[in-house]
């Protein structure tokens, strides 16, 4: 494996010919942690989204139940055979979903031997705001949990979340038109989402909201992180869309600034999360 280390959807990452290693850029001490808005599910994606860009034909691959297989089929495609660690049912898929004790993991072809990396590049995070985060995050995957704003259903989400995820958008009459949606504003159905959007895009407003003032589906963390901050950003090919920034980078954005999407903790309702884009500001 080639030891060099990059940066790729806010994390850091090795890549071998047959494998990669993925994993947060923050450490409390010489423990590799979370940031405030991943988890191993939106690493592994991040890991097979690097091998794919690579060229890497995945199809399938062998996981145990420490991540969202749906999550990760919508957003790369690739299906996810899972197991428990006590169950003796033999895994089938050419490549390996593996998880470390912290927040790393590796994909690799299976039986490919893979040497863990020291990466450059970590970060030190505050440990009381970490413990903080992880505590908020809990409490909001409790099946209690609601919030008091806009309700959105698992299935509601489940049925949309593959063409968010991909940036699917839907062609008609000449322009493409994202987030895809059932129907136009005459009440005829639209066209099935075929058309993916470049994943950059270019801030045109943007707006923080303090934590007092933010949706209440992020009233338990919105005082942790300083607010939320969303930005409006056009795509090249002409959709607009709004989305909120990621959780774990020092955020100031500017009208005009480039960004570039990653897949991360929305939030969580009835002790599911929410998967979705979220924008990085593109640095020079």
């Amino acid at each position: 494996m080639d030891e060099e280390t990059i940066v790729w959807k806010g994390y850091l990452a090795c890549i071998g010919e047959d494998s990669c290693v993925v994993q947060s850029p923050w450490y409390l001490g010489d423990d590799c942690v979370f940031g405030a808005d991943s988890d191993y599910t939106t690493l592994a994606i991040a890991a097979i989204q690097l091998l794919q860009s690579k060229g890497s034909q995945i199809n399938s691959i062998n996981a145990l139940n420490d991540v969202e297989a749906s999550i990760i089929f919508m957003a790369t495609g690739v299906e996810v055979m899972q197991t428990s660690n006590d169950d003796s049912e033999e895994l089938t898929a050419n490549w390996d979903l593996c998880i470390s004790d912290d927040a790393r993991v590796v994909v690799c072809k299976t039986d490919c031997d893979v040497e863990l990396w020291e990466p450059e590049g970590g970060l030190e995070v505050d440990e009381e705001f970490h413990q903080q985060i992880t505590l908020a995050w809990e409490k909001e995957c409790l099946p209690e949990h609601v919030s008091q704003g806009a309700y959105i259903s698992e299935q509601q989400y489940q049925e949309g979340a593959a063409a968010r995820l991909n940036l699917m958008s839907q062609k008609m009459d000449g322009e493409l038109i994202w987030p895809p949606r059932q129907m136009d504003k005459k009440g005829n159905l639209m066209p099935q989402a075929s058309t993916s959007l470049q994943e950059v895009a270019t801030i045109e407003s943007w707006t923080k909201l303090a934590a007092a003032g933010a949706p209440s589906e992020f009233s338990i963390r919105a005082p942790l992180l300083g607010g939320i901050t969303t930005v409006f950003v056009r795509f090249e090919q002409g959709p607009r869309g709004v989305f909120l920034l990621v959780d774990d980078e020092d955020n100031n954005p500017k009208i005009g600034d480039q960004v570039q999407f990653a897949i991360r903790r929305i939030y969580a309702q009835e002790a599911f999360i929410r998967y979705g884009l979220k924008c990085q500001i593109i640095r020079d």
